[in-house]
């Protein structure tokens, strides 16, 4: 907003997304997934480079369009994607804070995804891609995606805030497992100014953005 603050007492309404909620539980599915993973590997520098079968990518398309990671780099403008930081808990070692988009600041292709595609495409001669490393960051960058859309918001009955928050610099995120650090560069207009009380009682209180004049 323009006094700095984050505000996002708008996700909440049905006409912001539709059916907000189930991308939430896909996300929440596999934030249980891996951390069940983490039963068996535990997350630290050491073995961010193993692999296995329960690291390699599952890829189902029932979509009516196929997107490309350069579908989602078109919101980089918008959202500040690089800029997110996402810290895992529990971690042994330097690595515990991942930038999954931080590629895209120096104009490069981000590894992980590359790593997906060619272990999904080659599980013979790629295998080895499918590293803990890669899934880590697979997951970081999901979740920056739905955070840079939903904020904290993983519309439970009753949202609330987790008492005695950390002081590291970062949020409890959706999940309330990984822990998120929201951009703060961002420039006097590109932000928002309004006053979400008045303007929801409006018809249409939203604004589509147009990725085509990128």
């Amino acid at each position: 907003m323009a006094d700095g603050r984050y505000s996002w007492d708008y996700v909440r309404d049905s006409r912001f997304a539709k059916s907000a909620e189930h991308y939430i539980r896909s996300f929440l599915m596999l934030l249980r997934d891996v951390q069940h993973l983490f039963d068996y590997v535990e997350p630290a520098d050491s073995n961010l480079d193993c692999c296995s079968f329960r690291t390699e990518p599952r890829y189902k398309n029932g979509r009516i369009r196929d997107w490309n990671m350069g579908d989602y780099k078109r919101i980089e403008v918008s959202h500040h994607l690089s800029r997110y930081e996402v810290r895992f808990p529990l971690w042994r070692g330097n690595h515990s804070i991942r930038q999954p988009f931080a590629a895209w600041k120096d104009g490069k292709s981000l590894g992980w995804y590359e790593a997906y595609n060619e272990s999904k495409h080659d599980r013979h001669d790629a295998f080895e891609k499918a590293t803990f490393s890669n899934v880590v960051d697979a997951l970081s960058g999901l979740l920056v995606l739905l955070s840079a859309q939903f904020h904290r918001c993983d519309f439970a009955p009753a949202d609330y805030l987790s008492a005695g928050e950390i002081d590291d610099g970062f949020e409890s995120a959706i999940g309330d497992y990984l822990r998120v650090r929201f951009p703060k560069d961002w420039s006097p207009d590109e932000r928002y100014d309004f006053n979400w009380g008045l303007l929801k009682q409006e018809p249409n209180p939203f604004q589509n953005f147009d990725y085509s004049k990128i």
